[in-house]
């Protein structure tokens, strides 16, 4: 047959140059865009090396400073690393933050205060409900005079930024991706597994908190997937905190902290009142959290998330 020419030799090259080229396409895009996994990967490696940097920064920049000062600093440079990498996965994508649960325009606006009344109804009910069981013992006043403003306002912008935090986090970015790929029920179970994990080494922390804290994270995902978007979740998740560290004083997910209204503690056993873990550990919580799941799936009917827009997946 002979040997193929030098001429010959470059046209084979040259056709096996698409065919690679269209390989390595192939596993790194579907049909419109990157793939799943390399999205996610993108995404978290992304995270990883800039809360390095940001650990990096903290320390030469806040290394004698307090405690509350470098939370502070530490968490707002999280949201913003957090909120940078989906803007970076999202310019990739044709996509925006609103479409990861987080559109700017609608914050603070109705779903945000409806969430804040939920959360402050939640812990009222809840405390209610273990008093009338001898569960709770509401405490003296604490704080004196222009101290309750004071503290009242701190947690609110560190519960803000608590909330922003774990909410985008754990249901922002990661949560749209996996909906894409295999579902938002399956991914919202993954992303409350993930809220739960994150919360696990929390001082104080019991079973039944641990198991609210998942149905916490199922409800929060139930509101996103009905409202459309995150600030819901968020409202009501900086509202539950405030009201259970700021105006009752109690541990909050088995953490206590300083700056208190009153001075109340819980009574009675553990798996009633709560004990360390702060009443959202207490069976009551889970009560209450089956049957708020239950009055949203009934009165917000119509899922609205994720948004049918941007590239296909």
């Amino acid at each position: 047959m002979g040997t193929p020419s030098p001429r010959q030799q470059g046209k084979a090259h040259d056709e096996g140059t698409p065919g690679a080229r269209s390989l390595v396409r192939r596993a790194l895009y579907n049909r419109s865009e990157l793939r799943l996994g390399w999205r996610l990967g993108l995404f978290v490696g992304l995270v990883a090396a800039l809360s390095e940097a940001r650990l990096l920064l903290v320390r030469r920049l806040l290394g004698g400073a307090d405690r509350a000062a470098t939370y502070l600093v530490g968490g707002v440079l999280e949201v913003l690393i957090l909120i940078l990498c989906s803007w970076i996965l999202g310019r990739i994508e044709g996509r925006t933050l609103a479409e990861f649960g987080l559109p700017w325009r609608k914050m603070f606006r109705a779903r945000f205060w409806q969430g804040a009344l939920l959360g402050s109804a939640s812990i009222a009910c809840l405390v209610a409900l273990l008093r009338l069981g001898g569960a709770f013992r509401f405490g003296a006043p604490a704080l004196r005079g222009p101290q309750i403003a004071m503290w009242a306002m701190a947690y609110a912008g560190v519960f803000l930024l608590v909330a922003v935090l774990e909410e985008f986090g754990t249901r922002g970015y990661v949560l749209f991706a996996l909906s894409q790929g295999i579902g938002f029920w399956p991914a919202a179970g993954l992303s409350t597994a993930l809220f739960v994990y994150l919360h696990r080494a929390n001082s104080g922390e019991n079973a039944f908190g641990l198991v609210n804290l998942g149905l916490f994270g199922i409800l929060a995902c139930l509101l996103l997937r009905r409202t459309g978007d995150l600030w819901m979740p968020i409202g009501l998740h900086l509202a539950f905190d405030w009201c259970e560290t700021f105006v009752l004083g109690v541990a909050n997910s088995g953490e206590r902290y300083p700056g208190h209204l009153l001075e109340s503690s819980p009574s009675g056993p553990e798996w009633l009142s709560g004990g360390p873990a702060g009443p959202e550990g207490s069976v009551i919580y889970t009560l209450l959290l089956l049957l708020t799941l239950g009055f949203f799936a009934l009165w917000l009917p119509e899922p609205r998330y994720p948004p049918a827009t941007g590239p296909a997946p």
